[in-house]
């Protein structure tokens, strides 16, 4: 949620941001509710300080032994004129809420202007592409090839976009996700968490899932609980209705989990493989920090997130999202796309946002230092995650001798192999 100062004091600069993401938010309805919430807040003010006038009239009456009936009718007629006011205040506080918890986060200055994914800066690019006229095996090809994976399989047991690893796949699968979680917590001093996999509907509140993106989750009705769509959603609620002592931030966090999303999307040409699914594997950051230093902390994020990459040995650039293709709650975010030269295409593997205190004020996560309370700031990033990653690396370490080959940072988790095939 967006702070109620900046729509008060000033709702032409939101209207103004607001404009810049291309979002239809109806913001005169949110100031409508929030005036009228306010009016009738005021009313009720005066009135409880109207009744509790009246009550202390009728003490003092009574310590005198005067006639205190009218007093006595004047605080029964304000009860029921405050119960009735109470109520609607009630009300439109709920509705005032509701509409709020739909109202994006503004971006930050800094993000370039634009509105759709074409409009996004690249900020920096890193390795060397392939010529074009060279021809690699597709991932499909090369995992059937080796027995990596089995969608057909996946298919039949839940549907499409439920992969199988099976034997050196699945091996790879895990050293990933391993070597991802090791070089956040020995390199970069992450606190690795391992969070459930169910969450509650106040997480996916807290975290700005719910309630405008309800339908793409998946969902078990008899405990109304979610499956996570990351790590980000119990990592960040770990800390929900909590104060954190200012000397204890930052605070970093990694965390593996699958990742559940029902916005696979349709399927056709773009979906082959891995580059859409309903359940992935994926390493996420998050990081809990002082307003003053969150976008030094963004950048930090990026870096690390990039070290992987490089470290896998992956061609990829990072992109500067512009305004309109911003994510519901980020004011500020780079997209990391590593090149799958089979696909001749670049696939987003990492998205490394600033939520600045939208998703705190949401999940009420505060710090305290001299007295002063206020809200953090979020930041999260994938750590990676693994399908795109997999394509990429299985198309671009692709040997002609029909071998994958192991860059060597990750071969300590195959077993020093520096080839699988």
């Amino acid at each position: 949620m967006i702070d109620p100062k900046l729509y008060r004091d000033d709702p032409e600069k939101v209207r103004a941001a607001l404009k810049r993401r291309s979002t239809a938010f109806d913001l005169d309805a949110l100031l409508r509710l929030d005036q009228e919430k306010r009016k009738i807040g005021s009313e009720l003010e005066t009135l409880n300080a109207e009744r509790n006038a009246a009550t202390e009239a009728i003490a003092k009456l009574k310590r005198s032994g005067g006639d205190a009936s009218a007093e006595i009718e004047k605080t029964r007629s304000l009860g029921d004129r405050i119960k009735e006011l109470q109520a609607a205040f009630n009300e439109a506080e709920e509705k005032l809420n509701a509409l709020a918890m739909l109202c994006p986060n503004l971006p930050h200055p800094s993000v370039p202007d634009g509105k759709t994914p074409a409009d996004n800066k690249v900020a920096k690019t890193w390795g060397k592409l392939p010529p074009e006229s060279q021809v690699f095996p597709h991932h499909l090809e090369i995992g059937e090839k080796l027995k990596l994976f089995d969608f057909e399989r996946g298919a039949k047991l839940s549907g499409r976009g439920f992969p199988i690893y099976t034997g050196l796949g699945a091996r790879l699968e895990r050293a990933l996700i391993n070597f991802f979680l090791d070089v956040h917590v020995q390199k970069f001093g992450f606190t690795e968490i391992s969070p459930p996999y169910l969450v509650s509907r106040a997480s996916m509140t807290g975290t700005g899932q719910l309630p405008k993106f309800e339908e793409d989750m998946y969902r078990c009705g008899d405990d109304d609980l979610f499956l996570v769509p990351t790590a980000e959603v119990p990592v960040t609620n770990m800390h929900r209705d909590e104060t954190l002592d200012s000397a204890s931030l930052p605070l970093s966090y990694c965390a593996y989990t699958a990742c559940f999303r029902r916005e696979a999307g349709s399927w056709g040409a773009d979906t082959r493989g891995f580059l859409r699914l309903h359940q992935f594997d994926k390493v996420e950051m998050v990081k809990f920090t002082l307003p003053e230093v969150s976008y030094d902390a963004l950048e930090e994020l990026r870096e690390q997130a990039e070290e992987l990459l490089r470290m896998l040995e992956l061609p990829y650039r990072v992109l500067e999202l512009c305004a309109g293709d911003l994510g519901f709650g980020a004011a500020k975010c780079y997209d990391l796309e590593v090149w799958a030269p089979a696909e001749k295409k670049w696939l987003e593997v990492s998205s490394c946002s600033n939520f600045e205190d939208f998703q705190a004020r949401r999940a009420n996560i505060r710090t305290k230092a001299g007295g002063k309370t206020r809200l953090v700031h979020t930041l999260n990033g994938s750590g990676l995650a693994t399908p795109r990653v997999l394509v990429s690396f299985l198309e671009t370490h692709y040997t002609p001798r029909g071998t994958v080959r192991i860059p060597p940072a990750l071969r300590p988790y195959l077993g020093g192999a520096e080839e699988i095939g």
